[in-house]
């Protein structure tokens, strides 16, 4: 090797970033805050009274303004970001339908989103979230792309060629072939379809997101909500190019046909929508405050899904309605967000619903988050403890590996156990009743539990016995062995906090290196040392 060649080879080795693919492993104890980086916040400077409700135009957010408020998010105890898509969407006159201010309005995937920022500004998004111990997950749009004719000028897309997409045909639900190949949308705002059978998209899409992940050090991808309009063998290769934890959206109810998404021959999870449905079911007020089909849900799951503790546990996201426009009652809200918590899954909370906002469909569910002034309120003080509970749990125990058991059930409310921990929820609202609901533990009598939630001690009665009363209302119950809390940060015990210390994470603390000048010349002394000695 020439003097040249072994310099040019050092070099390159320096030049190579270290990445550190999150595997779903990693992430089965992460939680996740989902961010629109164009509602969450605003730059230095802007109008913060330019974004009613149902606003369907861009309100400002970039990934610089969510960078330079992530604060709010990691003090919550949130191990995870993820935010909406980052490539360069649809760029013409305002369409029947607004603006594509969501992201999800793909034209040249290739290519950055610059109404968010630059590629350093997403780099630098990267970067402070791994300084922070904290994981980025990355919304990605590969089913289509977005048009406003059936006709439209492939020139602009990043798959140019007419053999590359579906031709243009409107869905027929019944027929999983036509759910797959025809087009979403509508003749307003087509979405053609992309030709993922077609092995030039394929190897297009799998160099692009290689590319992505490595390139923005990205750990786990968010696939936006047409897996089932792919043909699913894509999903592997895909996934597989990407390197990283991938969660794919399965719309609807159908836990058959959700099953099927998870696992080797598909992607690592996707988001709960049969669970959430169950969760609907039992909690909401108006509702039908069916108990049964949410212990029926975690009695299938455990059967039809590969691993329930990687799902998405999610009651707000940006197709759904808020909790608050569907349930008047506050009470029920906790109780659903401690089932998310505290069973089997990965909790995902969308922006603003620890805030109350309460819009209906889209777009008034992409409220802008700043009016809020991101107050300390109830739900976000509920969420910091669950959280932080949640990361000692898995932090300290195996916790998060452990199967959810179903301890009791009645019209009233459901009683689980994951790991050392019993989780009590409830129905019944806000106004005091004089029920209770009779758990029975494997703990001994006379053992000293404590609720995470208040820091009240909870003893446990003859044969293991537990009795939640509702005479002060329908709040959930969280408890846990006295004398497990030490070290936990809660109730007294010292450890971790979060608030105004940082939750440290077990994340690498970062995924780009910062390499001295001294160490690389060091090194490099050191090779040109061994060269010469074995010269």
């Amino acid at each position: 090797m020439s003097h040249a060649a072994f310099l040019a080879a050092a070099l390159l080795a320096f030049a190579l970033p270290l990445v550190y693919a999150a595997t779903p492993d990693q992430w089965r104890g992460r939680s996740i805050y989902q961010v629109i980086i164009d509602r969450y916040a605003l730059p230095d400077g802007a109008d913060p009274n330019q974004c009613p409700p149902g606003t369907r135009t861009w309100c400002g957010g970039t990934w610089n303004s969510l960078r330079q408020n992530l604060d709010y998010i990691q003090n919550a105890g949130f191990t995870a970001v993820w935010i909406s898509p980052v490539s360069q969407n649809y760029e013409g006159p305002t369409t029947p339908y607004g603006d594509p201010y969501h992201g999800y309005w793909i034209a040249d995937a290739s290519k950055l989103n610059s109404r968010f920022g630059t590629s350093g500004d997403l780099k630098n998004l990267s970067d402070e979230l791994h300084r922070r111990g904290m994981y980025l997950m990355i919304d990605v749009v590969v089913n289509d792309v977005m048009a406003t004719s059936i006709t439209p000028d492939l020139s602009t897309y990043m798959f140019k060629e007419q053999s590359q997409y579906h031709p243009y045909c409107a869905i027929d639900w019944s027929n999983t072939t036509s759910e797959e190949q025809c087009w979403l949308g509508d003749t307003v705002v087509p979405l053609p379809d992309l030709n993922t059978e077609d092995p030039t998209v394929v190897a297009g899409f799998g160099d692009w997101i290689k590319s992505l992940v490595e390139e923005y050090n990205i750990d786990g991808l968010r696939i936006d909500g047409k897996c089932r309009h792919v043909n699913i063998g894509f999903w592997p290769v895909f996934c597989g190019n990407a390197g990283v934890f991938c969660m794919g959206e399965v719309f609807g109810s159908d836990i058959n046909g959700a099953a099927l998404y998870q696992g080797p021959n598909a992607l690592d999870s996707i988001l709960n929508y049969p669970m959430y449905t169950a969760l609907l079911e039992m909690f909401t007020i108006p509702g039908p405050q069916n108990t049964s089909a949410l212990t029926d849900m975690i009695a299938q799951e455990a059967t039809k899904f590969k691993d329930p503790t990687l799902l998405g546990n999610f009651i707000e996201n940006q197709d759904i309605s808020r909790w608050a426009n569907l349930s008047v009652d506050p009470q029920t809200l906790y109780n659903a967000m401690v089932f998310n918590f505290m069973t089997d899954g990965i909790p995902i909370v969308y922006y603003g619903q620890e805030q109350g906002f309460s819009g209906n469909s889209d777009p008034y569910n992409r409220e802008a988050m700043w009016p809020s002034k991101y107050a300390n309120t109830t739900t976000y003080q509920l969420i910091t403890t669950l959280n932080q509970f949640r990361n000692f749990l898995v932090n300290n125990t195996q916790w998060a590996t452990t199967p959810t058991q179903v301890l009791t059930t009645s019209p009233y409310g459901i009683a689980t156990l994951k790991g050392d921990c019993v989780s009590i929820m409830t129905n019944i609202g806000s106004p005091p009743q004089n029920i209770s609901i009779p758990v029975y533990t494997p703990y001994l009598a006379s053992t000293s539990l404590t609720n995470v939630l208040t820091c009240q001690q909870w003893p446990v009665g003859s044969n293991g016995t537990i009795d939640a009363q509702y005479s002060l209302g329908g709040v959930p119950l969280v408890l846990y062995p006295t004398v497990l809390l030490q070290d936990s940060g809660l109730c007294g015990n010292s450890g971790t906090t979060t608030g105004s210390t940082k939750y440290v994470s077990s994340a690498p603390p970062t995924h780009r290196p910062v390499i001295s000048l001294l160490a690389v010349l060091s090194s490099l002394l050191l090779g040109f040392l061994c060269f010469f000695c074995n010269a």
